[in-house]
């Protein structure tokens, strides 16, 4: 319990320090925001900061503060540190910049920062990985969501895309991604989702309070015990990869600069970038603390160690059986309420790279349909080919936390370029190239070479990456 504390009391004091200096180096002020100057009805629409915050909250969260946890707790209380220390250095950091350096530029998505801190070279390649990207993420979401919604509420146990209840579901949710990506910001995201967000707080909560009222078993770290997953995973590169919302993300910069076209003012980015980081940090230590107490006592049965159904398991613990079902639906929230932005952030992402206006129907329809079909075949491929799901949650894992990079980079050259002390993102920046280069050549998804070699070239892609922005800062 020690532990799991102390990692509560270093994101606290964590986003009250360290987040206010991060801001002083953007200096935010009272210029007037994209919202505000390219008001347009559709995807710019000035919204309180409260409001955009709830949003956010939603828009980055997905599964990852659940599904990360629980995987990430098996390397140990140690999560419970590394988690916290990781957001307020390295999450909070790049969602800050991610979103205020898109308010600076007219709310350019993030291929468009790449594109302009970076050069044509690393846009044409990150267009490709984030749409690939994003892609994947909504497919992702399309499936978990409709399981746990079967799951729970319909007693469904096997999840075969012939079984009508699952299609159906399917369906119903893709739907609802197409209506949430077509119609203005304001109208069905700025309506729910602060309704949404609430109820992810609540469902949240509710597991907390269970810890008080029932107890919870935990253990501490002990340095000579650091990692003790029960496959041998290393914790370099695997549990920076296995936890990604609540720690850093990369598919959050997809979403903060949706939310750039919404801000107000631009002091209001603390809290909406850096502030919602941190509680969707805290979401993921609660929830991995839920995780660690029902594996260590055995109530988890050994293929459903790590998977979504433990959330399930949890919820019947912790929370009373009247409530137990809105935990759930806080978590069925999750996937849905970010499938959709990813969606959108699609659709806004290639309109902006082809230049195409997004305020009449039949431009957006353009982008979406194709995109809808893709994500259908995907999901059909998904379902009917076994062990196809692990197979794209590995990819998108990769992909998501190699788009991190390019962010930190931009908001590196940034920084330089305002003499400002770039240290701040240039050590995560460095720090996940890395993790990413010594994931992927390590991994069977990958290169499979043995994990030494792979960080041996993982450590001079790094030395490469800082010629070339040093290459970038003088020029």
């Amino acid at each position: 319990m020690v532990t799991f504390l102390f990692g509560i009391l270093i994101l606290i004091v964590g986003y009250i320090f360290y987040s206010k200096y991060v801001e002083s180096l953007v200096m935010p002020d009272d210029r007037k925001t994209p919202a505000n100057e390219l008001n347009d009805g559709v995807d710019f629409v000035p919204m309180s900061k409260n409001r955009n915050s709830l949003i956010h909250l939603l828009n980055i969260a997905g599964m990852g503060p659940i599904i990360g946890a629980i995987q990430g707790i098996l390397f140990g209380p140690i999560a419970f540190i590394l988690i916290p220390l990781g957001c307020i250095l390295a999450g909070g950091v790049h969602d800050y910049f991610a979103g205020m350096l898109s308010i600076r530029n007219n709310g350019a998505q993030i291929t468009g920062l790449i594109d302009k801190y970076l050069g044509k070279k690393a846009f044409n390649i990150f267009m490709i990985i984030v749409s690939v990207m994003l892609l994947l993420l909504a497919t992702v979401f399309v499936y978990t969501s409709g399981d746990l919604f079967v799951e729970r509420f319909f007693g469904v146990k096997e999840f075969v895309i012939t079984n009508p209840v699952v299609l159906i579901s399917y369906i119903v949710i893709l739907a609802y991604f197409v209506m949430a990506t077509m119609f203005p910001i304001d109208k069905i995201i700025g309506k729910i989702y602060p309704y949404l967000g609430a109820l992810l707080i609540l469902g949240t909560g509710l597991v907390l309070v269970g810890f008080c009222l029932k107890g919870v078993n935990l253990q501490n770290f002990e340095l000579s015990k650091y990692n003790i997953h029960p496959d041998k995973l290393p914790l370099i590169p695997m549990f920076f990869m296995t936890v990604s919302c609540g720690l850093l993300s990369g598919f959050h910069s997809t979403q903060a600069t949706i939310i750039s076209r919404t801000v107000n003012h631009e002091k209001d980015g603390k809290q909406i970038f850096y502030g919602m980081m941190c509680l969707e940090s805290l979401i993921a230590i609660i929830w991995a603390a839920a995780a660690m107490d029902v594996y260590s006592l055995n109530e988890v049965p050994q293929n459903m160690i790590g998977t979504v159904n433990v959330v399930n398991l949890i919820a019947n613990k912790f929370v009373p059986f009247n409530l137990a079902f809105l935990v759930t639906l806080a978590v069925i929230v999750l996937p849905i309420t970010s499938g959709d932005t990813a969606l959108r952030g699609l659709r806004i992402t290639i309109a902006d790279a082809l230049k195409l206006e997004q305020k009449s129907i039949p431009n957006r329809l353009l982008i979406v349909v194709p995109t809808v079909i893709l994500v259908l075949a995907i999901l059909v491929w998904a379902k009917l080919n076994a062990g196809s799901f692990s197979l794209i949650w590995r990819y998108f894992t990769f992909t998501n936390q190699l788009i991190a990079i390019p962010t930190l980079m931009c908001a590196t050259i940034f920084l330089a370029k305002t003499s400002k002390k770039y240290f701040v993102t240039l050590i995560p920046a460095l720090f996940y190239v890395f993790i990413t280069m010594s994931f992927i050549f390590s991994e069977k998804i990958g290169f499979n070479l043995p994990l030494n070699i792979a960080e041996i070239i993982a450590g001079i892609v790094v030395l490469l990456v800082c010629v070339y922005l040093w290459k970038l800062i003088k020029k």
